[in-house]
């Protein structure tokens, strides 16, 4: 009698409860107007820049204006999982405190097979990560595939031009102009890990006099190189030169369960190798599958800073911020780094 009376007063508690509010902020993408689409920060605080005028031969003037197309996740109200349907790709930067400021600054560069960008797990999801580190944090929005995009020309050449976007505004934005650096995932990582050799022929390429960004360089300080879809130096392609000032890069990857990915990183490591590249640190984790992969209880292994079913492989991100101070990328701005340092070394030896 007493668990009847219970569930009776249960359900009038209930039904007297008000509706729950709508979520609240919830980010959109912009609108369609006659002028070139104007992305929309996906995190608060984002200031968003196009990296290209209008009117640039870089961008597809019949596209250009098509907003873009967020795919929300079902359980977390206003958590974008990924975006597609990019035509004018764009950068969003955040930044720190002055008080934690080191100067340093990461553009993110998210996987998603070039069909997708997954900008939630393998973008948004290190912005406060790397804040509490003093790490400004820029979230890259690179063309597709999927869109009708050449991943070697056109998505490199937008990570490319992140990099001079970023240094270019370094003063406005308090961020050192030696301590710019890319982290790419997955498909991101095939972007930075060209990038980390490119930038010689692509700042050749765009050094016209009437480039708002001429003589600004497209180096990257630093690459990290997250388990990574195939490098410049993959079996199946012509590795390009590797300029003598190429960048310091961390490389993550699992190991025999993500056994293609583990091979691109291994490729990529002994490039650098080969040549004694200073700081170039390598992880590969026994147990350990790509973002998306099936785990044998039919769950699925997710990327970015997830726990990894609490293996050693959730921890790499530390693993990184180790490397990163090692190199003195966690010191004051203006400060020189180790890895600036060991690389003027390594070219005038």
């Amino acid at each position: 009698m007493r668990s009847v009376l219970l569930l009776v007063m249960a359900a009038v508690a209930a039904s007297a409860l008000p509706p729950l509010p709508a979520p609240a902020s919830v980010p959109r993408p912009g609108p369609v107007t006659g002028a070139p689409y104007a992305p929309t920060p996906i995190l608060p605080g984002g200031v968003v820049v196009t990296l290209y005028p209008p009117g640039s031969p870089f961008l597809k003037a019949d596209r250009v204006k098509e907003a873009e197309q967020y795919n929300m996740s079902q359980s977390v109200p206003g958590r974008i999982n990924s975006i597609v349907n990019i035509h004018n790709p764009s950068i969003e930067v955040h930044t720190v405190d002055r008080s934690l400021n080191t100067g340093a600054a990461v553009i993110l560069v998210a996987g998603g097979g070039h069909n997708s960008l997954n900008v939630g797990s393998e973008s948004a999801d290190f912005v406060p990560f790397f804040y509490n580190y003093g790490v400004n944090t820029i979230i890259l929005r690179n063309r597709l595939r999927k869109d009708g995009y050449n991943v070697q020309t056109d998505a490199v050449n937008d990570a490319l031009q992140s990099v001079r976007l970023v240094r270019a505004y370094a003063k406005e934005w308090n961020i050192d102009p030696n301590k710019i650096g890319m982290m790419g995932f997955s498909a991101g990582a095939e972007l930075t890990s060209s990038a980390a050799v490119l930038y010689e022929d692509f700042d050749k390429k765009n050094s016209a006099p009437g480039d708002p960004l001429a003589g600004i360089s497209s180096r990257p300080d630093f690459v990290g190189v997250i388990y990574p879809g195939p490098t410049p130096f993959a079996r199946n392609r012509t590795a390009p030169p590797i300029p003598r000032n190429v960048p310091p890069a961390f490389i993550v990857c699992g190991g025999s369960g993500d056994r293609v990915h583990a091979v691109w990183a291994i490729e990529y490591y002994n490039a650098m190798l080969a040549l004694s590249v200073p700081n170039i640190e390598m992880h590969l984790y026994g147990n350990g599958r790509h973002p998306g992969d099936p785990l044998g209880d039919g769950t699925h292994m997710s990327g970015g800073l997830t726990e990894r079913n609490n293996t050693p492989y959730g921890t790499w991100q530390f693993r990184f911020i180790d490397w990163f101070r090692d190199l003195g990328f966690l010191q004051k701005p203006g400060v020189e780094t180790k890895a600036a340092k060991d690389i003027a070394g390594f070219v005038s030896p």
